[in-house]
């Protein structure tokens, strides 16, 4: 009789588990239901940005993630985040210069990511 309740306790248990993972296959590695909303930048001629920063952030997994970290850099006055999870990294242009520890602020107080690093560089060095 113990066994067959330990049974149904693990069968039980196994469906949630499946259920968790499809869950997170379907809406993303942040498990968010509903696609956040990109903020975009209303300024996108690259002439206005002359500085530049390649941001090495670590903790992004998907589509989702980039737009998270990407919409907590967008709303700092003049710049412009894109950012890619598969590497890790964030290009940013910037219309003047940002210190590095406002970006370690904004996207570490987002709670699962951590700016490792930031490279500074002209723009036109692209």
């Amino acid at each position: 009789m113990q066994y067959v309740i330990f049974a149904i306790v693990l069968v039980v248990f196994a469906a949630l588990v499946i259920k968790g993972y499809s869950k997170k296959l379907a809406s993303g590695c942040c498990g968010g239901g509903d696609a956040e909303k990109k903020i975009r930048v209303e300024d996108k001629n690259k002439a206005h940005y002359p500085y530049a920063a390649t941001l090495t952030v670590d903790g992004m997994m998907c589509p989702a993630c980039e737009t998270r970290v990407e919409n907590t850099l967008n709303v700092i006055d003049g710049v412009w985040a894109k950012a890619n999870s598969s590497d890790g990294k964030v290009e940013v242009l910037m219309k003047k210069p940002v210190d590095e520890e406002v970006f370690r602020k904004a996207v570490n107080e987002l709670g699962v990511y951590t700016l490792m690093k930031a490279e500074y560089r002209d723009a036109k060095q692209n």
